[in-house]
């Protein structure tokens, strides 16, 4: 909805919140004032003329504060005639904001804080139905990494024993074992094969008499043996 008002001979086309600047009315800031003067108001397809003011329309605004315009300069001369006038102007202004646009009983100000008050409600419903969705997920995806887990944890601890193999000897003991032997039988052989072969044509010590024979023993046992 907006509307056209008319003050101090001029008009300004103005909506809920907007804000203008007008000549200078005797207000102070923070008052609130109703413009009477409104030439047009439309509501969608709906459009009331006045003639020349809409009968039963009320602009209400809220005086923001008092200031000056930007400077104006005018300047004025005449030739052949050596005149020369120059003048600088700033307006004097009073700031609103337009905060409703009522006729025949339908404000603009109701019609937003209803539309405003059902945003915040359909907003505050889709937050909660995320939510309620959230934790659904939530749950759902505890369900289905409870039903992944494998089910030999589930099963009794005899029945696991009994689904387990027998437990076989490591085959790298043994390994290791008969690489130790082989390692072993070659240190030996090559030990022997560096060590020099024993002299055959080298004549045998001779075995040397025990010490404690008395002498004339052997020559007595051999007599004896030739008489028998």
């Amino acid at each position: 909805m907006y509307a056209v008002i008319e003050s101090g001979g001029k008009q300004y086309r103005v909506e809920l919140g907007s804000e203008i600047q007008v000549d200078r009315l005797d207000v102070h800031p923070g008052d609130s004032i109703t413009l009477d003067r409104v030439l047009l108001v439309s509501d969608g397809d709906d459009t009331a003329i006045g003639q020349p003011v809409v009968d039963g329309a009320t602009v209400s605004a809220e005086v923001l504060g008092q200031d000056r315009g930007d400077k104006i300069v005018v300047f004025k001369y005449k030739p052949k005639a050596r005149t020369r006038v120059k003048k600088g102007f700033r307006a004097e202004l009073t700031t609103l904001r337009i905060s409703d646009i009522a006729l025949a009983g339908k404000s603009a100000a109701k019609v937003a804080k209803s539309s405003q008050t059902k945003k915040a409600k359909a907003d505050k419903e889709a937050q909660q139905a995320a939510a309620e969705k959230a934790a659904a997920d939530q749950e759902l995806a505890a369900k289905l990494a409870t039903a992944s887990e494998p089910a030999a944890t589930e099963a009794p601890a005899g029945e696991k024993l009994a689904a387990e193999p027998e437990a076989k000897p490591p085959a790298k003991a043994k390994t290791t074992a008969a690489t130790k032997s082989t390692t072993k039988k070659a240190s030996v052989a090559k030990k022997a094969a560096a060590e020099p072969a024993p002299d055959a044509e080298a004549p045998a010590p001779e075995a040397e008499a025990p010490a404690d024979t008395e002498p004339g023993a052997d020559d007595a046992t051999a007599e004896t043996k030739k008489d028998g």
